[in-house]
């Protein structure tokens, strides 16, 4: 089987993925980038020095004609954010094609329903394979209010790289259970206030602790300003930008994580990080990871988007309780380790697509985890607006 990833740029969220693709016998697997990396990207530890074999660069005349050819011979292609030429021409070809895409309705927007509703018809014709790989929870409901790829919908997301360790019970005995992390860009969207706030009721009722930030952005200032008002400093560090490396080494030594973005956050791999890490999560419904990755109250909990005192009470129950705080670091660990990692997906993508190939046309092959029908999952549905059910009563 010959399968091409067609994609924007080659980072260290495709490589685990793009790896085990790779070494998969009876597979023949490239990468296609399209265009180079942003600086921002490269600034926030993107930036790899030297790429794989395996990936075309197809940003000039002669790596794009190299592109095209590996295109023409495939069997399978799995397009992320590329150029739609490209993609229309495999199409054409009636080549296998899984959409890899977050949920596409971030924003509410209707005035761009209409034009969505055409340009996504067009993109994605009737009668040609065309099936949706699911980095997001919510990408099979958004797609379906458009009339797509009603069962053809797969659970999918990104994989960064997964750290099996030989001593994981050691590594969970020696966490600080006071210890908090949070960690991303400061954007308005990704809502650290929110943390902040939570620190700030944790500190008023008393609560030992220690949160600390991993990132930067233009929101620092607003943020430092937030603690001095709530008068955190003696509880808050800012640990600035750092590589991905030296992140999960925090993530290693903190009992908890807190994720708390809204719904602009399409997946969200800090989160499969963080689980890996055996963090006790806490992550806002929104995200897009949290519907495939967490089921609320046994590998991680969840509270409400922007729900500051939601978010506090799910602290105070895991600083209340660290035999829990435990358990669900455990259980975040196994769910990375047995189900939710590259070698797993690039097994079950592989056997889909054989499946499609041999005639199969909506294969149901898994239940649970990568490759299993994506369910169309309603965010207000799964908003967890259930706040007398706290894990802490």
């Amino acid at each position: 089987m010959k399968i091409v990833f067609l994609s924007n740029y080659f980072n260290h969220h495709q490589q685990p993925v793009s790896e085990a693709l790779y070494r998969k016998p009876g597979v023949t697997f490239h990468f296609i980038a399209t265009t180079s990396m942003p600086a921002q990207r490269k600034n926030l530890g993107y930036h790899m020095e030297t790429l794989p074999g395996y990936v075309c660069s197809a940003s000039t005349p002669a790596g794009q004609k190299a592109a095209l050819a590996l295109l023409r011979e495939s069997d399978v292609v799995i397009t992320g954010s590329a150029p739609e030429k490209m993609v229309r021409r495999v199409i054409k070809d009636h080549k296998l094609v899984f959409r890899y895409s977050e949920r596409p309705l971030k924003k509410r927007e209707p005035l761009k329903y209409l034009p969505r509703l055409l340009r996504w018809h067009w993109r994605n014709p009737p009668g040609k394979p065309v099936y949706l790989l699911c980095a997001s929870g919510y990408a099979a409901k958004d797609y379906a209010k458009f009339g797509l790829f009603r069962n053809r919908a797969y659970q999918w997301g990104y994989f960064p790289e997964t750290k099996r360790y030989d001593r994981f019970h050691s590594l969970l005995a020696q966490k600080t259970v006071t210890d908090i992390l949070w960690c991303g860009r400061f954007l308005d969207w990704k809502r650290p206030e929110d943390a902040i706030r939570a620190a700030g009721l944790l500190k008023e009722a008393g609560y030992a602790f220690r949160l600390r930030f991993i990132g930067g952005g233009d929101r620092e200032g607003r943020l430092r300003a937030l603690v001095r008002e709530l008068a955190l400093e003696d509880r808050v560090e800012f640990l600035g930008t750092m590589q991905p490396e030296q992140v999960r080494g925090y993530m290693e030594q903190a009992g908890i994580y807190l994720f708390t973005s809204g719904r602009q956050e399409g997946w969200g791999a800090v989160l499969n990080e963080a689980m890996n890490s055996g963090c006790a999560v806490i992550a806002s419904h929104a995200i897009g990871a949290v519907p495939f990755l967490i089921r609320d109250g046994e590998n991680g909990l969840v509270y409400p988007s922007g729900d500051v005192t939601g978010l506090w009470d799910k602290l105070r129950y895991l600083l209340d309780h660290p035999e829990a705080q435990k358990r669900v670091g455990k259980a975040a660990y196994e769910t990375i380790v047995a189900e939710w990692n590259a070698e797993v997906a690039a097994e079950r993508l592989t056997n889909l697509a054989q499946a499609i190939l041999d005639g199969e046309p909506f294969p149901g092959l898994y239940t649970s985890g990568p490759c299993s029908p994506a369910a169309r999952i309603s965010e207000r549905e799964n908003s967890y607006e259930r706040k007398a059910n706290s894990v802490s009563h």
